[in-house]
This record gives C-alpha cells, sequence and structure tokens, in this order.
C-alpha cells in the first residue's frame, strides 16, 4: 500500500465550547423559554446540561473553551440577532430607500391618502397614492403635495389602475406621474400590458456609472395570475415599445434598454385580498410565483432578480411571518390600513371595518369592469351593496336596455336600490361622461344596453363615494373593499390599543405586524432546532413600538 492510498486519520475531536452566564440564567421551564423567546434582537445560544431536560436557550453571557474552575452548559450553537428590517430581501430596501420590507397599499378612491403615503415613507417604508377612480386632476394635486412634502426621499409612489373601458385615462396618469417625478408606480388590475404601462416603465431608462441599468420609475406591478405575471416578468413588447417610439414618447435608447430589463422588478403576487381579487391562497400563488420568475430570469439572462412581494391576507403577525417564510421580498397590506386615522374612509365607514369578523366578505360586480363581469372583494356586514350591485348586473346580464326590463322590476331598482328615478340617475351620468369622456355617450346612443351600464355604474361608482364621505343615510349601500384580512386583524387587535379605529394608526399597525412577524419568526427558528418552545410564544400582541 503507497502512501497516498492509506486511509486518512479521523479528524481531532473539536474542544468542547461552553456558554458561560452573564446576569442572566439560561431558560429551560416553559416560562423561561417564553421570555427569552421574545429577546429577538440579541444572539440566542441553545444550551443542554449533562442530566438536563433538554435544550435550553440561554441570552448574554459569553462562549468560550473549557475553562477549569468555571461553571458553563455545553454548547450546541447559536442564532444571531434577528431584525424585522431583514424578514425580507435586503435588496428591496437598497432599490427603494425603505428600512423594512413593508408597503402600505394602493386604496382606491383616494383612501390611501396623501397623509398615509408621508406617513409611511418618514418611517422608512413605502406607501402608494390611492388614485384609481379619481379625476386626474385631483390625482394631479395629491401628487403635487407628495413631490413637495416629499422632496428627496424615494420611497412613495401612485397607483396605476387598468381602465380598459378608459385607455385616455391611463395615460393622463402616466403623463401626471412623468411631470411630477413620481419615483414609484403600483400598476393594478391589469389583465394584459398597454401603452401607458410600458411607458412608465421604459421612460428615464439609462445607464449609471458602472454600466448598471437605471430606472426613471419604479414599476410595481400587482397580479393576481401567473399569465399575467409573466408579461411583467419579461421585457417589454417590441411592437408597444416601437409604437411609443413612433409618437415620440420614448427615445430609441430608452427603447434598447427596455430589452434588456423586465417591466417590473417588484411584483406583488395579491392572494385573497380586498378590491380586484382572484381569492387565491397565498401558500398557492406566492410559490407559483418564485418559480416563474426563476424560469424568465433564466431565460432573458438578467443581471439582478426580480423582486416577488406578497399580498393578500396578511392581517397578523402569523400572516406576514408566513409570507416571509414562503420566499416573499416584502409584504404589501391594503385592508388593514382602511380603518387608519390616515385613511380617507368615513370614521362610519371605519367603525364597520372594525365589528368585521374573517367570514364577513363577498364578491360583487367591480363598477371600472361591470360589462366585463369582473367582480372585486368587499364587506358584507352591515352592507347590502353586494347583493343589490349583483341584482343589477344580472338585469344587465339578461335584458337589452332598461326598457327591456319588466316594469314591475324597474321599479323595485328605482325604489330599493338607486333610490330616485331611472331618468334622474341618467341625467347625472351624462353629465360626468360629458366632462369625462364624451364618446361613451355616444355609444350609448348607438346601444340602449351600454346606456344601460352606464347608468347601473353610477349606483357601483356613488357607494365607494357615500363610504368615503359617510352618507350616514345611505350606510346600507357602502361599497368597502376588503378582505379577509381586517377580520382576522380585528381579532388580534381585539382589546388592545389598536381596537379603536381613533387609535389605529398606519405606522403603528405595520411596525406591530412586522415586530410579531420577526418574534413569531424566531420561536420558529428555536422550535426547528429542538427547543420546547411552549405554545404561546406563537402569539404576540399589539404594544406601542418606536
Amino acid at each position: 500500500m503507497t502512501a497516498s492510498s492509506r486511509p486518512a486519520a479521523p479528524p481531532a475531536p473539536a474542544a468542547p465550547v461552553l456558554w458561560y452566564p452573564g446576569d442572566r440564567a439560561a431558560a429551560f421551564t416553559p416560562a423561561e423559554i417564553l421570555s427569552a423567546a421574545g429577546v429577538i434582537r440579541e444572539a440566542v445560544h441553545l444550551v443542554t446540561t449533562p442530566a438536563g431536560p433538554g435544550i435550553g436557550i440561554a441570552v448574554g453571557g459569553s462562549t468560550g473553551p473549557v475553562v477549569p474552575g468555571r461553571r458553563g452548559l455545553a454548547l450546541l450553537g447559536t442564532l444571531p440577532p434577528l431584525y424585522p428590517e431583514w424578514l425580507g430581501d435586503r435588496a428591496f430596501g437598497e432599490a427603494h430607500g425603505v428600512r423594512f420590507p413593508y408597503v402600505a397599499g394602493e386604496m382606491a378612491g383616494g383612501i390611501a391618502t396623501v397623509g398615509m403615503v408621508s406617513a409611511m415613507a418618514r418611517a422608512g417604508m413605502l406607501g402608494f397614492f390611492g388614485a384609481a377612480g379619481l379625476d386626474p386632476e385631483r390625482v394631479e394635486r395629491a401628487v403635487a403635495e407628495l413631490a413637495s412634502g416629499l422632496a428627496g426621499k424615494p420611497n412613495w409612489g401612485v397607483n396605476l389602475i387598468h381602465s380598459p373601458g378608459e385607455p385616455m385615462l391611463e395615460d393622463r396618469i402616466a403623463e401626471i406621474v412623468w411631470r411630477h417625478r413620481v419615483p414609484a408606480v403600483s400598476a393594478s388590475a391589469f389583465m394584459s400590458l398597454t401603452p401607458a404601462v410600458i411607458k412608465v416603465a421604459a421612460r428615464g431608462l439609462r445607464h449609471g456609472p458602472q454600466g448598471r441599468i437605471l430606472r426613471g420609475t419604479r414599476l410595481f406591478a400587482k397580479v393576481s395570475r401567473p399569465e399575467v405575471a409573466g408579461p411583467f416578468m419579461s421585457p417589454a413588447p417590441a411592437p408597444l415599445v416601437r409604437a411609443l417610439v413612433e409618437r415620440g414618447q420614448l427615445t430609441a435608447d430608452e427603447a434598447r434598454l427596455a430589452a434588456r430589463v423586465p417591466v417590473a422588478e417588484d411584483v406583488t403576487a395579491e392572494a385573497d385580498s380586498g378590491g380586484h381579487t382572484d381569492n387565491r391562497p397565498l401558500t398557492v400563488l406566492l410559490p407559483a410565483m418564485l418559480a416563474l420568475r426563476d424560469e424568465l430570469t433564466a431565460v432573458h439572462g438578467y443581471d439582478r432578480a426580480i423582486r416577488i412581494g406578497a399580498a393578500g391576507g396578511l392581517g397578523t403577525p402569523a400572516a406576514v411571518a408566513g409570507a416571509f417564510a414562503l420566499g416573499a421580498a416584502y409584504v404589501l397590506t391594503g385592508s388593514v390600513n382602511q380603518a387608519t386615522r390616515e385613511s380617507g374612509l368615513s370614521d362610519d365607514a371605519k367603525a364597520m371595518l372594525a365589528q368585521a369578523d374573517i367570514a364577513d366578505v363577498t364578491m360583487a360586480p367591480a363598477a371600472d369592469m361591470f360589462e366585463l363581469g369582473v367582480k372585486l372583494q368587499v364587506l358584507r356586514r352591515g352592507s347590502l351593496f353586494a347583493a343589490r350591485a349583483t341584482r343589477l348586473y344580472e338585469l344587465y346580464r339578461d335584458h337589452e336596455s332598461w326598457e327591456d326590463i319588466p316594469p314591475r322590476q324597474r321599479a323595485r331598482v328605482e325604489q330599493d336600490i338607486l333610490r330616485t328615478s331611472f331618468d334622474a340617475v341618467w341625467a347625472e351620468t351624462l353629465r360626468f361622461w360629458q366632462r369625462r369622456d364624451p364618446s361613451r355617450l355616444r355609444e350609448a346612443e348607438r346601444d340602449p344596453r351600454h346606456r344601460m351600464a352606464l347608468a347601473f355604474r353610477w349606483y357601483l361608482g356613488m357607494s365607494s363615494r357615500w363610504a368615503v364621505a359617510g352618507h350616514t343615510e345611505r350606510r346600507a349601500d357602502y361599497q368597502i373593499w376588503c378582505g379577509p384580512a381586517m377580520g382576522a386583524f380585528n381579532r388580534w387587535a381585539a382589546d388592545s390599543f389598536l381596537a379603536e379605529p381613533g387609535r389605529r394608526d398606519v405606522v403603528q399597525i405595520a411596525l406591530n405586524l412586522l415586530e410579531g412577524a420577526a418574534v413569531l419568526t424566531r420561536a420558529h427558528q428555536l422550535r426547528g432546532h429542538g427547543v420546547a418552545v411552549p405554545a404561546t410564544a406563537f402569539a404576540f400582541r399589539p404594544r406601542r413600538l418606536s
């Protein structure tokens, strides 16, 4: 046998390492473990004793080799400090200039207010103004206020909602975004890419100092299906880009760079949420989005990863911790922010939300996509909106015109739903579309069924405005976008300082959800390493945080 073929000598046994206590003893009993498990911003040591009751945890003290005459415990391993800031993808914070991987979503109709977006930005998070459903003039005033009040801050944005019946509206919002140099835009409810969303994504593309492609506006895409997410994770379609170049809305350089980057580098997987939703479970949707991201990154050879965030159903620390455990780069909340002091919703509607439980939601026709039969999720408790809006859609579906509906049914609609005559509603609808888009009226003149749809959309549009303004005489018609996360949040916040809407603060909610998620993540880590963690360690109660 040659020297080179001799078996290697066994490695020398590692010298034992011990943990030596400081001013705190190791925790072995359930009560002690519960207390120590909540200390997340310090390293936690896993220790044992020769005749001990199992694996204990220790905080503080010191570690080192055996010292004769000094008593210590056998060290199995050490878990480093854990901060809420570190739960998501660190690249998310670098890209958007935020401290926390947390976004307050763009609740439509201005419910996500200037004040809410500003509070989030100043707290080191990201918020989107709820531009959907608002006139462009009002959106521009809000954007101008944000641009002035948050000058120099990169962590705020505006919503761009898909408007298949009003492409000019999409384009006007895109122009406002560009004119005021809005740093981030969240595109929501899109079923396909449009010129407006490509313009937002591609304008301002340029080479950075190290040759990296930089963006003028950072685009988020909030999507519920992989087939919708795919185009956002791919480079902009060449025909759309070419058309924008021909119209002078993109430069040749921007078009060339658009072919090398995805339309959106942040894609939010929207699960069972309020508003537009496909009601998909996050545990099903998010892994599918992550797999699609990996596939398209390899296909297109991107030099940096697309970040996949999670939204929908995130109303408790456990849900937020679960989203990060699934691989979310960031979390986005919506429903739970509606009942905050910063929300644009009326106090009356906030009180209704504060009473909601997890099953107090249902699906109803969407005003902006009424003719397509698209639905959104709303609060059911205390409101008849969903049933009434569904009845209007059924009448639209089954009849060719308002006059085609049997007289008794027309009378019921006017009395119980519209609470005024159809002619009065049409007169108001006429004035609205004369200002907004007169072409819709020309179509209504040709097609009485379209005229009926526009009038029925009056009810769907006004119902959300009544909730925002607090028209209590129309409380039974309030349209309040809401997912089951609202009920989960109310259960978690019960008997705490967050129970009352008047004491709910959007930043406090965010900090508590993140802090709780970190505490629960630590409990899961400890349990995964063999510590007998008591069940109560997985329950985090709201507390005032700074």
